[in-house]
């Protein structure tokens, strides 16, 4: 998503919002499934592509609440600067659609700890890889409490929990996207597994290592963003740096004044995504909200 490696990596399912959703029961397969470790097809619980595609904060015609999840709500400031007047050098731009997005945190994964090229440490394999994941999101925040993000998505793009390819350049026309093109078990059915932090699998035992080679992760974050004052946006609409106001927001804190500071895949025309803290649980999606106008002052 970002300017350098999220450019290639992150939000490419963000052109299909219902299918990050859809995705989001990863964090919470049953305690059977993962105990089990059993064959087959089976679709290893609430687990990705298993789970509701509901959410309490999508497709809402209210401001956004800006607040909640395992991060503080940005306390409200009293001194947020006013919206734009009619002397200000900007101009309004209509029918956006503004999203939200956020650093994936990996408490919400159940995968089993694993080395990763780039980081000293371990992690969790589906936080790492899955289409929910550090991969597509391209940051996310480790167990430690630390920022992390993916510096090269290496060689592959995406597959379908059957194992099939699929590519965000064809909107992902060949299924949803599951997890990487590689660092997965293939089970006795071809489809995607992997071990569970708790023992067994996920779905089905893993008979065969698919590798990926050339991805590499990265501490720290990949761009300074900062919640509910970084957005993401296509600069050929609104160029990088320029102030945005947007009025849904302008109870968040800052008084609804952005930074266009990042880009993403599927960031194209009016379209903008909002830089947020992660929601309480991976079932909850973040803000949906369409026809809105914007104010853009450009950078000098």
């Amino acid at each position: 998503m970002l300017v350098s490696a999220r450019l290639k990596a992150s939000r490419w399912g963000r052109a299909a919002t219902g299918c990050a959703l859809a995705l989001a029961a990863l964090a919470a397969p049953t305690v059977a499934v993962a105990a089990s470790g059993g064959g087959g097809n089976g679709s290893g619980g609430a687990g990705i592509g298993g789970g509701s595609s509901s959410s309490s904060d999508s497709a809402s015609s209210n401001g956004p609440s800006g607040g909640g999840g395992l991060f503080s709500p940005t306390p409200a400031k009293t001194n947020a600067p006013a919206p734009p007047n009619q002397h200000a050098k900007g101009r309004w731009l209509r029918s956006f659609t503004i999203t939200e997005y956020w650093p994936t945190p990996e408490s919400w994964f159940v995968g089993k700890l694993v080395s990763a090229p780039g980081l000293a440490g371990r992690h969790r394999i589906d936080w790492l890889y899955s289409a929910i994941g550090v991969s597509m999101e391209g940051e996310g925040v480790g167990l430690d409490g630390r920022m992390y993000h993916i510096d090269s998505m290496g060689n592959g793009g995406w597959v379908t929990s059957a194992g099939r390819s699929t590519s965000a350049s064809s909107e992902f026309a060949g299924g949803s996207p599951f997890w990487r093109a590689g660092d997965y078990w293939r089970n006795s059915h071809g489809g995607v597994t992997f071990p569970l932090l708790a023992g067994g699998w996920y779905n089905g035992t893993g008979r065969h290592y698919v590798p990926l080679p050339g991805v590499t992760f990265a501490a720290g974050a990949s761009l300074p963003l900062h919640y509910l004052q970084s957005i993401a946006v296509d600069p050929s609409v609104i160029p990088l740096g320029s102030r945005v106001y947007i009025p849904a927001y302008s109870h968040d804190g800052h008084g609804g004044w952005f930074v266009a500071q990042d880009t993403g895949g599927a960031i194209n025309g009016h379209r903008i995504d909002v830089y947020r803290q992660p929601p309480s649980s991976p079932n909850v999606g973040g803000q949906y909200l369409t026809s809105q106008r914007v104010y853009v002052i450009k950078p000098r």
